[in-house]
């Protein structure tokens, strides 16, 4: 009897310390650092709701994970070499506190802002208050961040403690960038013979707010395209540890034929502009200084548009992409980026990166359960 104690004994403990073997494989020539992978809970043989569990790499070290809103899916960043693959074990256990790197929500005090961000940059889009005071687009605008923590909360408490947001207060990131009437660091719109540009969004709808992963909805009731009106749903998803924003745009109303554009509205001090037709890249570069003239180094800006069919061109300082769209179906491009105070200090390195994120795109890492 005592053996058979012993040995159920062992069992349990066998069964409690068992755990779930996730394989990440990747088949580009580059290592993956960061990149953000998703398993279905289902699959992992594990209930959230009754237990806790730890997720840890091939060494040993525990890794952070988030679980979507509905609970169907485990999203945590990967590290898998060139050619190469990743173990991850998960088991049971009290996970140690996740760092927010990315956040998402609606500013009612400034405006009706909508601001996300992760821990590259910062953005925000213009809601249905701003339309009282300006003449605002569904553009997108762009904050320079410097440092991995959030910095929007910290900026927006900031302007109402009257430092403005235009100047470098030392809180991690600031607004240099001017989208009025434009598409501004990446927004969209439909094309006939012209760029039609939105005005502020009416609706939002917030899917996921971090920590590794946000996703929102923006809806704009009445886009106009000459005598004709459209609702554009703009779907974003911002990753943790990623350069771009993943941005699906959805247009419902009358069907014509017509183009979809993509791009960035240049302004300031211009640098650079350059489009990658063969991996569907462009980007722009323009020197960053504050409202009181202090230099910043440069922004960079840049695009993936896996549907882009024409070559890049400026139509009233917007450099933009276009590509065939159908009324109805789902649009999806990716869009952001990043100051050379921050992660890529030259063009040089922001375009090789924007390079291995398209090819990223094209082939996703592979997730398996051993």
């Amino acid at each position: 009897m005592k053996n058979l104690v012993l040995f159920l004994g062992i069992l349990l403990v066998s069964c409690a310390a068992k755990s779930v073997k996730i394989e990440v494989s990747n088949s580009l020539d580059a290592d993956r650092k960061g990149e953000i992978v998703e398993v279905e809970t289902a699959a992992l043989a594990a209930d959230f709701n009754l237990e806790s569990y730890i997720l840890k790499d091939g060494n040993g070290k525990e890794v952070a994970y988030q679980l979507s809103a509905n609970g169907d899916r485990l999203i945590f960043q990967a590290d898998v070499p060139a050619k190469s693959s990743a173990t991850y074990s998960l088991q049971k256990g009290t996970p140690s506190p996740v760092a927010v790197r990315t956040q998402a929500r609606f500013v009612p005090e400034r405006s009706d802002d909508f601001a996300w961000e992760n821990d590259i940059a910062a953005f925000r889009m213009y809601g249905p208050a701003l339309e009282k005071i300006e003449n605002p687009s569904n553009g997108v605008d762009i904050w320079m961040k410097y440092i991995n923590e959030p910095v929007m909360d910290s900026i927006y408490a900031g302007r109402l403690r009257k430092l403005s947001y235009h100047e470098d207060n030392g809180l991690g990131g600031f607004d240099s960038y001017d989208v009025g009437h434009t598409l501004g660091a990446g927004g969209n719109a439909l094309y006939t013979s012209q760029l039609w540009i939105g005005e502020a969004f009416d609706r939002y709808e917030i899917l996921e707010s971090g920590p590794l992963r946000s996703v929102f909805k923006l809806i704009y009731d009445t886009i106009r395209v000459g005598d004709t009106y459209y609702e554009e749903t703009f779907t974003i998803t911002t990753d943790a540890g990623s350069i771009l924003n993943k941005g699906e745009v959805r247009y419902r109303g009358l069907e014509q034929a017509i183009q979809l554009g993509t791009g960035v509205y240049m302004h300031g001090d211009s640098v650079n502009t350059f489009y990658d037709k063969e991996n569907k890249v462009l980007t722009y570069t323009f020197n960053t200084v504050t409202n009181k003239g202090v230099p910043q180094g440069q922004t960079f800006l840049g695009l993936y548009v896996p549907g882009a069919t024409s070559d890049s061109f400026v139509e009233n300082k917007q450099y933009i992409v276009l590509g065939d769209y159908k009324i109805g179906d789902t649009f999806t491009y990716y869009f952001g980026g990043i100051s050379s105070r921050w992660k890529f200090s030259t063009e040089e390195a922001w375009l090789k990166a924007l390079t291995q994120f398209s090819q990223a795109k094209k082939e996703p890492l592979k997730v398996a359960i051993l």
